[in-house]
Formats: structure tokens, C-alpha cells, sequence
């Protein structure tokens, strides 16, 4: 059976108990308070928006605070789709940064988010390739 997908403009929609499992595609940056809510909810994969990456790196902050709690996480770039719309995100985004979990899982940069979840409801989320 295939996971969920859950189109959110905001991660916080995410249900913890609930959500568990499923893809989340949201319209959310990548940064730190974002990936708490990721953390609670515990998707299958979490993509958010890296806000043109900022200072520091920190549009890209969930990323190794999810790998470090087991979970899959992958941005797609800013200039690709709009920030706080999870639908743009899914139709129009392009993966820019993934962490190595969302690798294993088949993220690549530059792959469409679209081709990304397509992959995984087909079941390929194994996919290393």
C-alpha cells in the first residue's frame, strides 16, 4: 500500500501520530523549527522550501537535525517554487539539497519533487541507485 501524501503549506499541519509514514510536501522552509514539527510527525520524507538557503545555511537546518533522528528530508530551491505553497512545491519544485537518508531513498538534486513522489508511491523508496 502506498504511503500518504500529505500536501501542507505548513509543516506544522502535520499530525503527530497520525502523519507518521507519510510523504509531507509542504510549502514550509527547512529550517530549524520546521523540522521539529517533521521530527513529531515522522514522514516517511519531508520536503520543504530552502528559502534561498540564508544565512548560515539555515534554510537547510532540518535537513541534518532529521538524519540525525532517522528521517528523510530534501529541499527544493527557492527560485522553483513558492515558499509557503505546498501545491508549487509538488508541481513546480525542484530538488536542491537532500540529506543522506532522502538519497537512499532516491532524492537527487535537480529531480523534480513531482518524479520524486511519483517514485516513492510506486514503491521504489529503497531505491539507492
Amino acid at each position: 500500500m502506498p504511503a500518504t501524501l500529505r500536501v501542507v503549506d505548513s509543516i506544522t499541519e502535520l499530525k503527530p501520530g497520525v502523519d507518521a509514514g507519510c510523504l509531507a510536501v509542504s510549502g514550509s522552509h527547512g529550517g530549524i523549527s520546521s523540522a521539529r514539527y517533521a521530527l513529531a510527525a515522522r514522514p516517511l520524507i519531508s520536503v520543504f522550501n530552502d528559502a534561498g538557503v540564508g544565512k548560515d545555511a539555515a534554510g537547510l537546518a532540518a535537513l541534518p537535525f532529521l538524519q540525525d533522528h532517522g528521517l528523510a528530508a530534501c529541499t527544493v530551491a527557492h527560485d522553483s517554487a513558492r515558499i509557503g505553497e505546498a501545491r508549487s512545491t509538488l508541481a513546480d519544485g525542484v530538488i536542491s539539497h537532500c540529506n543522506a537518508l532522502a538519497l537512499q531513498r532516491g532524492a537527487r538534486p535537480g529531480q523534480r519533487c513531482a518524479a520524486l513522489i511519483s517514485l516513492l508511491q510506486d514503491g521504489a523508496e529503497g531505491a539507492t541507485g
